[in-house]
């Protein structure tokens, strides 16, 4: 059974920074194509960062571009994302999920394996 752990939210002021790590268990993970995504209080659940199989390949949201960093981390079978000068508006639950086909779609429907998210809250 495959296990998904997202971790590393917190409280943050406004500039500051984040990492989190998306953990699976169960699976291979690194052979699969990960994405991040987030959903703000009464709002739907949306993308924000998408990283193919191999590594390779990198896709983000307009929001994040330039701010955020999705990569594979040193341990196996897990996903970071390096938030950078965060915002009010970047406050949500983050979540993690597996890509199954690697098409890097903003789709969280088309998205497996979904952890229970962690909290970033950006005080402003």
């Amino acid at each position: 059974q495959v296990q998904v752990v997202e971790s590393g939210g917190g409280l943050v002021q406004a500039g500051g920074s984040l990492r989190l790590s998306c953990t699976a268990s169960g699976r291979a993970f690194s052979r699969f194509a990960t994405g991040w995504f987030l959903q703000a209080s009464g709002k739907e659940r949306e993308f924000v960062a998408h990283i193919s199989w191999s590594g390779g390949s990198t896709t983000y949201a307009n929001s994040v571009k330039g701010r955020f960093t999705i990569a594979r981390g040193d341990a196996e079978n897990t996903v970071d994302l390096e938030m950078n000068s965060l915002k009010h508006e970047d406050t949500a639950v983050y979540y993690c999920a597996e890509d199954p086909w690697g098409r890097a779609t903003i789709r969280p429907d088309e998205y497996k394996y979904w952890g229970q998210g962690t909290q970033v809250t950006v005080s402003s």
